[in-house]
């Protein structure tokens, strides 16, 4: 029957995978990809063919577990099959946190404390087997259903070749799957093998409270983290139109793009959720009575087909509009109070940047040598008490200090991770199979499977191709300050790679939260059908 076939096999291999508390950046996810790789080689075929079982090393001393089935020598097309095996910390899970990777006893938690449960969560768990941890849905319960593809593959089910990638960092900054890139381009050359499509096994996204519906994703959508450095004017409390409080600057570029629905991107009927902010701070270091003159805001904002020089070209716009309400607001309340103080300043202008203006005043005020020790100063406590997050924003302040007589001052900048947009929907083997797939899950299964072109939750399909050519990425990469200097995009490699993309997986709820779930029914019963028929028909000639 084999390891990983029936229901209570695969239960009990999700069991162990969610056991490993993987969270991104801990010893476990280092510890995570060996125990993947010592599993796999229980399988006959990987002891008869070790050099098609590896460990890639990414940039900063992870792991991701790559695993080729080549049905014969002469055999070339290829499915690719993608997923991570980190996840989120468990600090939601509060006085359960201990139990946040033990699987059975975490889901008799939930059982047994039905009566503090919402009245939602109690029907929908009296209405399938769901379990419950941390992982379970997001997403070893994909691996596991690969590693059970995978043994399938090397009885020879498919009539072709399956290669299994799991990747560490997902949840941060993709660490693994940008470093796997060109390992899965050496892996083609090196076995000759022609990748057809490549398959994650994400858990659908609900789209709505109490969506029930099931979805197959032909894409998954972008994210980029842009950001504005606010560099206003020191002052005393006491004289504050002596100045311009960075605080105030800040809030107002928060107030202009939070649930901007300006920014949200809409393409087939499916629209982005509109910017939120993900950091707003101060960067004042000690108290004072000096007012906080520089500060900084962050935000999350997703792409589809957005070019990268009209975003940016919205995201100036919006600094530029913030600068005229700031120059405005200013002068209206230095009107009221100079009848208090008769000599109260009465205008100030801000001065919108993007980073890239900046760095260039910079080089030509202060020269090349003197920018780049000040960069090599700071990209030198990465990874110490700074994510790259923190190294960025020191990078545009001390730059920003550096030139502080172009202040006051907005600068545009973006900060890692990006994520590139990707959509095969207009792929002819995609839409073929979609298609097919929606059908055979409504004969079959009786399920109304339904398209969607990008998948809601960021996704490490992101770095399988690009959708227009590098160039048209310049305005986004030179306004990074980090870009190729601790953190980048292998962009030449993904322009090679350009590989088509589907994502079919489990029903599952509320990742990221202490109530993720899987719905163990749908996965053990009809996609364990479902997965393998896909395969079988990606491999199949359009």
């Amino acid at each position: 029957m084999g390891k990983w076939q029936t229901k209570e096999q695969l239960k009990n291999l999700l069991c162990d995978l969610v056991a490993i508390p993987s969270v991104t950046g801990s010893q476990a996810e280092i510890e995570f990809p060996k125990y993947v790789q010592r599993q796999l080689n229980t399988l006959p075929y990987f002891q008869q063919h070790p050099d098609h079982l590896e460990l890639c090393p990414t940039e900063d001393g992870r792991e991701s577990v790559m695993a080729l089935v080549k049905q014969t020598e002469d055999v070339r097309k290829t499915v690719i099959l993608v997923s991570h095996f980190d996840v989120v910390d468990v600090e939601d899970y509060g006085t359960w946190k201990e139990s946040a990777f033990d699987v059975d006893g975490i889901t008799n938690l939930f059982y047994e404390a039905k009566e503090d449960l919402s009245e939602e969560l109690i029907k929908e768990m009296e209405s399938s087997e769901w379990l419950f941890g941390r992982g379970t849905m997001d997403m070893k319960c994909g691996l596991a259903l690969h590693m059970s593809m995978i043994e399938q593959a090397t009885e020879g089910v498919f009539d072709g070749n399956l290669l299994l990638l799991t990747v560490p960092d997902e949840e941060v900054n993709s660490v693994g799957m940008r470093s796997a890139v060109p390992a899965l381009l050496a892996f083609a050359k090196k076995y000759q093998l022609e990748y057809r499509a490549v398959l994650n096994s994400e858990s659908m996204f609900t789209r709505f409270p109490g969506d029930e519906n099931k979805y197959i994703y032909t894409g998954t959508i972008g994210k980029v983290l842009p950001g504005f450095l606010c560099y206003g004017d020191e002052t005393h409390v006491g004289e504050p139109f002596l100045g311009l409080n960075a605080n105030f600057m800040a809030s107002k570029i928060t107030c202009e793009m939070e649930l901007n629905t300006t920014f949200c991107e809409v393409v087939g009927g499916e629209a982005t959720p509109p910017p939120t902010n993900l950091i707003q701070k101060g960067l004042k270091k000690d108290y004072s009575v000096q007012i906080p003159h520089r500060a900084v805001t962050l935000f999350n904002l997703f792409v589809l087909e957005k070019k990268m020089d009209d975003l940016v070209h919205s995201l100036l716009k919006t600094a530029e509009k913030v600068a005229t309400d700031i120059k405005q607001t200013y002068e209206i309340q230095a009107k009221n109070y100079v009848k208090y103080e008769p000599y109260t300043p009465q205008s100030v202008d801000v001065r919108v940047l993007t980073y890239q203006d900046l760095l260039h005043y910079a080089v030509e005020t202060h020269g090349q040598p003197h920018v780049e020790q000040l960069e090599k100063r700071i990209l030198e406590q990465k990874g110490s008490d700074l994510d790259e997050r923190d190294v960025t924003i020191e990078l545009v302040d001390e730059l920003s200090i550096l030139c502080k007589e172009l202040a006051p001052m907005i600068v545009l900048f973006f900060a890692p991770p990006y994520y590139p947009a990707i959509c095969s929907r207009n792929h002819p083997l995609i839409q073929q199979v979609t298609e097919e797939m929606i059908q055979h899950a409504k004969e079959t299964h009786h399920i109304s499977l339904q398209k969607i072109n990008y998948f809601g939750g960021i996704s490490d399909l992101s770095y399988v191709g690009l959708q227009y050519p590098i160039e048209s990425l310049q305005p986004f990469v030179t306004n990074m300050p980090m870009w190729e200097k601790g953190y980048s995009v292998p962009l030449q490699e993904l322009e090679q790679f350009n590989i088509p993309v589907i994502n079919l997986g489990s029903v599952g709820k509320d990742a990221h939260q202490r109530t993720e779930r899987l719905d163990l029914k749908y996965t053990a019963e009809i996609l364990t059908e479902l997965l393998p028929t896909c395969i079988h028909k990606l491999l199949e000639e359009v």
